[in-house]
This record gives structure tokens, sequence and C-alpha cells, in this order.
């Protein structure tokens, strides 16, 4: 990966008037500069044609051709990571924060059709051996809240992030195991090969992620999951509250299938915590 917008930031200040001038345009709007001709470009930089071929050799360019592709590699992330927009002020952004994660929640209730959810609990119920699978920063701390949700109610997961290791975990699985594999985008690669070994011995899948994707392929039971993201990119992104939504929800409704025994192991818990820590009896169970 060559990231040429970095390079122009960061060596702008050593190039030659003429470069800058080039460096400039080009930063000013990455998505148009990749679809400008040779001749457009000078135009807009006010230098020669000549001065372009010499600026994308400077770069490591062979010519003005592979320039133009890796600018255009550089805009696909969208404009939103490439320009500077004014941030809300701090009031306003602390309301905004929170009308997106309420707007992500209604947006994803109605995907929780309850027949899937009855289904895909009543296979993890059943399942000799849960597997919560899910890489990245948002994924890897979900399958950790699967183990959390799930052993309350007696359920053993066993979560994993590592990409190695869900190889070596899922060339053990049989039929009896159920993955409930994690995954905003759905396009992890490495998430993506460890399930394919996993359905190869039998094993099945419960997919949280995106209609539409590899992993949703890959599922025998799919909670989806939309996704909308703002403009505004240094807020995280309130999709992670579709997650967690659906991992309540799949949680709640595991818990009601054997709703006497879940409300006794979780009667021990309050127990356990309140003889340990005290407190009234509407603190949560180690939450």
């Amino acid at each position: 990966m060559f990231d040429i917008v970095y390079h122009l930031r960061e060596h702008r200040d050593i190039l030659s008037p003429v470069e800058k001038r080039i460096a400039d345009a080009i930063l000013a709007d990455v998505s148009a500069a990749a679809q400008m001709g040779i001749a457009e470009l000078a135009e807009r930089a006010q230098v020669s044609v000549a001065a372009i071929s010499r600026f994308a050799k400077t770069l490591g360019c062979e010519n003005v051709r592979e320039l133009r592709a890796r600018l255009a590699e550089a805009s696909a992330v969208g404009k939103r990571f490439l320009d500077e927009p004014d941030a809300p002020p701090v009031s306003a952004l602390y309301a905004q924060i929170c009308t997106d994660i309420e707007d992500a929640l209604r947006r994803n209730l109605g995907g929780m059709q309850e027949p899937l959810v009855q289904a895909a609990a009543e296979a993890l119920s059943g399942a000799r051996m849960v597997y919560a699978f899910g890489m990245g920063g948002a994924s890897t701390v979900f399958a950790g809240e699967v183990q959390n949700r799930f052993v309350r109610l007696g359920r053993t997961v066993i979560p994993c992030s590592d990409s190695l290791a869900m190889k070596m975990v899922a060339a053990t699985m049989g039929p009896q195991d159920v993955v409930l594999a994690l995954s905003i985008s759905g396009l992890t690669p490495e998430l993506l090969a460890a399930l394919e070994i996993a359905r190869g011995y039998g094993a099945r899948v419960v997919a949280i992620t995106r209609a539409g994707t590899p992993l949703a392929e890959l599922s025998d039971w799919l909670l989806p999951i939309v996704i909308d993201e703002t403009d505004f990119v240094f807020k995280p992104t309130a999709s992670r509250y579709a997650v967690m939504l659906a991992i309540d929800i799949l949680s709640t409704t595991l818990a009601l299938h054997r709703a006497g025994d879940s409300r006794e192991r979780l009667r021990r818990i309050k127990l356990a915590l309140d003889s340990y820590r005290g407190g009234d009896n509407r603190l949560p169970l180690g939450d």
C-alpha cells in the first residue's frame, strides 16, 4: 500500500515551488485530480505538462497514469476522510451522538425477525459448544460480550479473535458446534477463512453482520444489521450499538428457552455478588 495523500502532505515543505503548486492542486480535491487529464491538472496547478510528468516520477510513479491510479485509490476512502469540515459545537455534538445511537437502534430493530432469532437461539441452546468469532476493534469486544452474556445462562462460550487461533479452533469443530460470527463489515478475510474451515467440518454459523456480504452468505442464520455512517468521522460508529442490540436480543431469547434454569443461574450470580460486595437488589449482574 502506498498512501499518496500522506506522502504529499508529509513532504510538501521540501518540494520545489513548482512541485508545491502541483501538490496543493491535488490535495485541494483528490477525487477530481484523479479524474483529470495531464493538461487539465497542469492548468489547475499553473505549471507545464512536463512538470506534471516530472512530478509523477518524483513520487515514484512510472508515469502520470500511475499517479492518477494512486490518486483514485486514495479518493476511494471517501471525501469525508479527505475534507476538513467544521466540527459542530460541543453542545450540539453530544446530542448528535445520542441521536445517531437512537437512530441506529430504531433502524436495526426491524431486522430482528422473531422466527429467525428464535431459530438461532435454539441452535445455540442445543449446541455442544458455542464459539464467538470476532476480529478488529469492535468485533473483538463483541466476542467477549457474547461470552459475558451467555456464560451467566450456563452456556459455555469460547471467544476467539486471533486469525491463526480461529483456524485452529475451526478445525476441531463438528456438526454439533455453532459459531456466532460478529462483523460490522462482513468482509474480514481471516474470519471468512476460519468459517470456511468450520463449515467444512459441519459446524453451523449464526452471523450478526450486514446482509449481502460474504459473511452473510456463509451463515445458516443471519441477524442482519444496517449501517449508515455520517460524514463526521471523528465520532465512533453508531453501528456498534446495532450489534449490541442483536446480541442482547439473542441472549434474552436464549435465556427464555430455559427460563427456569436461567433464572436459577442468575439468582446464584446475584447472591454471590451481593455476598461479596453488598449493594441493593437493583444492581446489575456484574456489568
